[in-house]
């Protein structure tokens, strides 16, 4: 895991697209004919949108399951006195080795990263280590990579019919069998919730 000011570099820097246009805190949800290996079926929740690109994390590509101790030790973080195990995603193609945890926005740190009033994302072994003592954020995915955007790359991916958006959901994005998560994300946006 990289420190905070990392994750702020990888996000983009101008201020966020100002009304509908932002996609902060949506759904992109990949069209049925995206064959593409990396994005074939995945949901991916948008951190960041703005004039200077995009940033999501995957939230239905679980990889394993890891003891969180043994996690904080490869980072080289302290481990003393964590307990219980985390699942782990791959949350896209970008830098596989950073580790971001999506959270439920009643944690907060000062490296995180308010998506909307549900849902954050911090970057850090901070996150892991509060979770293994048990005063982490309530509900959490921890991915590893990110998907992201050039300046109007999402926009263009869009209009060619690359992606769906709908709202996110916590409940789709914590709670939802990951082999559904596809599936119910798309039945969502057709029923038009």
């Amino acid at each position: 895991m990289l420190p905070a000011s990392l994750l702020h570099a990888a996000l983009p820097t101008e201020p966020d697209v100002s009304g509908p246009t932002s996609l902060t805190g949506q759904l992109l949800i990949a069209a049925p004919e995206l064959r593409q290996r990396e994005f074939d079926h995945t949901v991916i929740l948008l951190a960041q949108h703005n004039a200077a690109g995009a940033l999501g994390i995957v939230i239905n590509r679980p990889m394993q399951e890891r003891p969180i101790a043994d996690l904080l030790k490869a980072f080289g973080a302290d481990a003393t006195g964590v307990d219980g195990t985390i699942d782990i995603f791959a949350g896209g193609p970008v830098d596989p080795t950073v580790g971001f945890v999506l959270h439920s926005a009643e944690y907060h740190s000062a490296d995180t990263l308010d998506i909307d009033s549900r849902l954050a994302l911090t970057i850090g072994p901070d996150t892991i280590r509060d979770i293994g003592l048990g005063k982490g954020p309530r509900k959490r995915l921890v991915a590893f990579g990110y998907a992201g955007w050039a300046a109007a790359q999402l926009e263009s991916e869009l209009g060619q019919g690359v992606w769906i958006t709908t709202p996110e959901d916590p409940e789709l994005v914590f709670d939802d069998d990951r082999a559904n998560v596809w599936a119910d994300a798309l039945a969502r946006h057709k029923s038009g919730r």
